[in-house]
């Protein structure tokens, strides 16, 4: 059994400390990826701390993995030794169903759902599943991404696998582009990409913030104008004005004072899942204009494929800060304040 050096929490009240895991047996579909670089989600910190049901210990975080290919199995065609690839939330699904067969692996049909990239499959069965914050990672080539960016930019490439497909997706669904005016509430970690890619993709695009001093941030970032959202005179400006709205905070808020903001038919989809509700919204704000309020998770292989070959094409990468592996627990700190822009990035040859 191969033996892999990691960063692990043992309990909800433990830190993440080194240790080592299994690394799984690898088979003829099989890719053995060395780490590079991995991303610090939100998810990870909810996950190490127990925050979220179902979380089984030991758990080694991460899935905004970078890495070289060092070995495939006899049947791989889609990758050779030497590779730079990387690997997002999903590591398999049951690759039969109708979303899988859409490439749509997110919304997964089959008996377990999709197998995460830590803390193994969605239903909680099968055996453990262990992250990036490791020293290498072995999974189905189905589920490995060709990366193009320069080496130069690795690091900064490692969030795109998560921040980036996360409202990547919802913009391609809803098709954000020319002649459309799209809105992003929140510039954080989600929000900061959902900006970039929205602007890349010719859309006329708004930030929301509930911060004034964010507002030169935002428009370095690619927005066409800031609302501060706190302010009822700037929001009413923008009254019906909106053909989608992408909302990526996590903490609960008036949702009726962004679903005013859309024209008729518009959408306001969310992609942050708040630790208590949201105050209910109005009915009202969606039968009077046919206005929808919908949501999104991730994204499939595919468009995953998709944003990456998208984002270097037009040199698109995540703002980050970049640590070292014994790092990690002050960065989870810092990340509970918002005090980062706007991703941490861990550096794993400090592992």
């Amino acid at each position: 059994m191969k033996i892999i050096k990691a960063y692990a929490a043992q309990s909800p009240t433990t830190p993440l400390l080194p240790t080592t895991v299994p690394g799984r047996a690898t088979t003829e579909n099989d890719v053995v990826i060395d780490i590079l670089f991995c991303g610090v989600c939100h998810s990870d910190l909810h996950a190490a701390r127990g925050e979220w049901p179902g979380i089984r210990y030991p758990i080694v975080p991460g899935h905004e993995i970078i890495g070289r290919v060092t070995a495939v199995g006899a049947a791989v065609t889609r990758h050779n030794p030497g590779d730079i690839v990387g690997v997002g939330c999903m590591v398999d699904s049951c690759q039969h169903c109708e979303a899988c067969e859409e490439g749509l692996e997110q919304y997964c049909e089959g008996p377990h759902a999709w197998k995460q990239t830590y803390n193994g499959w969605l239903d909680g069965t099968g055996e453990n599943t262990y992250g990036g914050y490791a020293a290498n990672i072995t999974v189905n080539e189905k589920f490995v991404l060709k990366i193009t960016h320069d080496h130069s930019e690795l690091a900064a490439v490692a969030p795109l696998l998560c921040a980036g497909v996360t409202t990547w997706s919802p913009l391609r669904h809803w098709q954000a582009g020319p002649g459309k005016k799209i809105g992003i509430v929140g510039i954080g970690g989600l929000g900061h990409m959902g900006i970039k890619l929205a602007h890349a993709m010719g859309a006329t695009v708004v930030a929301f913030t509930t911060s004034a001093s964010k507002i030169e941030e935002a428009r370095r970032l690619g927005a066409d104008d800031v609302v501060v959202s706190r302010n009822a005179d700037e929001m009413a400006t923008h009254q019906k004005s909106f053909d989608f709205i992408l909302n990526t905070v996590a903490a609960p808020h008036d949702l009726d004072a962004f679903m005013t903001l859309l024209k008729r038919d518009g959408t306001m989809a969310m992609v942050g899942i708040p630790d208590s509700p949201h105050p209910s919204p109005s009915v009202g704000n969606l039968v009077f204009q046919r206005r929808q309020l919908a949501g999104s998770l991730i994204g499939g292989i595919a468009e995953t494929q998709e944003m990456l070959d998208f984002c270097a094409q037009n040199g698109i990468t995540s703002d980050i800060e970049m640590i070292k592996m014994e790092e990690i627990e002050r960065a989870f700190s810092r990340m509970q304040k918002s005090d980062v822009k706007y991703r941490f990035v861990i550096d794993m040859a400090t592992l």
